[in-house]
């Protein structure tokens, strides 16, 4: 099993990995699609399904759909340039896709929100058709958006193929069990398995220059929440918080009144400015979601800025250990809240950067698999309710207590020997099995908790 760390982390766009960047990349993959094909298409339609109807336009699922369909995409996704498509679509009723020409297709109309059961393969399921001059489907795919970002079609699904099938790498590690005893027998730390397995498909500088770019990507995102004020888009009236706390933190550093809790609230607010950035359709880096993005960057901007002797040189270090841990994560259980709630996605990411804390302080193989299991055992059971659909409230505040407990979770691992009573492959298959049990309410579909017990209108 390989799962890269530029899968895991990737840069894109926000509210949502699974909602926002998924619908957009389903979209650009069935217009290569259509380009391939030999029929001449006349116009374009969508339908959403499962979740993606449900929280969609919170999510901005439709805004994601109606631009992959014109040719956007989210590693390269330009705001000003997305917004005058948009406007433009909406005034004439056709995208321009590269390679297409025109192609009819009217967003009030050719794009649909199905409330119904969701599609059979996942809880984010979208199908999009081509149509030719009379209106009649001469081209047709389901996609389904499966979380961080990946997309499968349905009978790429079916055929178990949510994990790369390229050519073998040295370390095919597909348990933690697996992983610490390739550690044991080699020598070598999580990361550098991983980085092996990373060199097997690519040049080292092309390794390194792109794990530089995630951290560069990271970085900008903390410093840009930081430094924006406003409120959030989406009608429930959020005001951005971090530059506020920030400023205060600040203001607070030279008056000695600092108590030792208030490293809490360093940490917190890195992650919040990140997903408030998220939250209004900034550019981040899925890690391993949109809605679980400030977690990761939260931990390596603490450990930087607040821990001695911290250094730049080791961040490569710290995402390769967190992709490793992920991908364990996305290939035993699921990173998904529309599959497993939140657990999946804030559980995932405090496991991912509690495991990347820990080696980058020194930690063994063992005391790293410890730290992620710490992490994500006391985020087990906990439910994906956005309140109105919006990857705002708890989501926001939710990152920043993932972070914490990421720490604290790198913190106790370290205090120990790596010798612990619960696996992480044991806590994994647990986060899978409440994931499945867990009502679809409390699934990323604003149906229970907070989303309907929190007024929002």
């Amino acid at each position: 099993m390989f799962l890269s760390v530029f899968e895991m982390f990737k840069v894109g766009v926000g509210p949502s990995s699974s909602h926002t960047m998924g619908p957009m990349v389903a979209a650009a993959r069935f217009l290569d699609r259509l380009r391939a094909s030999p029929f001449a298409a006349q116009g374009l339609r969508a339908s959403l399904h499962g979740s993606l109807a449900f929280t969609g336009v919170g999510h901005a699922t439709d805004r994601a759909v109606i631009l992959g369909l014109a040719g956007f995409r989210p590693d390269s996704y330009d705001r000003a340039a997305a917004d005058a498509a948009l406007a433009e679509i909406r005034a004439t009723h056709q995208v321009t896709p590269e390679g297409l020409g025109p192609l009819a297709f009217a967003p009030d109309t050719d794009l649909t929100f199905d409330y119904g059961p969701p599609l059979p393969g996942h809880a984010n399921g979208l199908v999009l058709s081509a149509t030719d001059a009379q209106g009649d489907v001469i081209l047709q795919e389901t996609y389904y958006s499966v979380g961080g970002g990946f997309v499968l079609t349905a009978g790429e699904l079916a055929a178990g193929r949510d994990t790369d099938d390229g050519p073998p790498v040295p370390y095919p590690f597909k348990s933690a069990a697996e992983m610490l005893d390739m550690c044991k027998s080699t020598g070598k730390t999580v990361a550098q398995l991983k980085r092996a397995n990373e060199l097997s498909r690519r040049p080292a500088a092309d390794l390194d220059s792109g794990t530089a770019r995630l951290w560069q990507v990271m970085s900008d995102c903390i410093d840009r929440g930081l430094a924006t004020d406003g409120t959030l888009p989406g009608g429930l009236g959020v005001r951005r918080r971090a530059p506020g706390i920030h400023r205060a933190l600040i203001a607070e550093r030279g008056m000695n009144l600092t108590a030792p809790h208030t490293i809490n609230d360093w940490m917190s607010v890195y992650a919040m400015a990140v997903n408030e950035e998220n939250a209004a359709g900034g550019q981040v880096v899925t890690a391993p979601t949109n809605g679980a993005a400030g977690v990761v960057p939260a931990v390596i901007r603490y450990w930087l800025d607040h821990v001695p002797g911290a250094s730049h040189q080791k961040i490569s270090e710290f995402l390769l250990t967190a992709a490793a841990i992920g991908g364990l994560v996305k290939y035993n259980a699921s990173i998904s809240g529309a599959e497993a709630g939140c657990q999946a996605e804030v559980g995932s990411a405090s496991a991912m950067a509690a495991a990347g804390l820990a080696a980058v302080m020194g930690g063994t193989p063992e005391q790293v698999e410890n730290a992620a299991e710490i992490a994500l055992e006391h985020h087990l059971g906990m439910t994906c309710d956005p309140v109105r659909g919006l990857v705002q409230v708890p989501c926001i505040e939710r990152n920043g207590l993932g972070a914490i407990k990421a720490v604290s979770a790198a913190s106790l691992a370290l205090r120990g020997d790596g010798t612990h009573l619960v696996p992480l492959d044991a806590c994994i298959e647990t986060m899978r099995q409440t994931g499945a049990d867990m009502s679809e309410k409390y699934k990323e579909t604003a149906l229970g908790g907070l989303a309907v017990n929190v007024p929002n209108c």
